[in-house]
């Protein structure tokens, strides 16, 4: 029996992520003490994200908070694109 010809939704890092659009958090990447540190800042698996503006200083909300990242830090998370910019 032949598989579904679903797409699997496209995950790439938050840095990557376009200016306006919304992620939920996949993973999260690196040292263990780097996403230690992420987690405590509240981005968790399953986390939306909406990316606010920036490339080397990323600005993000999450659960109703901006939130300033640097593009080295969202390098570590990888989301999945769940709505597209304006």
């Amino acid at each position: 029996m032949p598989k579904s010809s679903q797409h699997q939704p496209v995950q790439v890092p938050l840095s990557e992520l376009p200016v306006g659009s919304a992620g939920r958090v996949r993973a999260l990447t690196g040292e263990a003490e780097v996403c230690q540190r992420l987690r405590e800042m509240g981005f968790c698996e399953s986390a939306v994200i909406q990316k606010i503006s920036g490339q080397h200083t990323l600005v993000c909300q999450l659960c109703g908070t901006r939130i300033a990242l640097s593009e080295r830090a969202a390098q570590h998370i990888v989301v999945e694109l769940i709505r597209g910019g304006s």
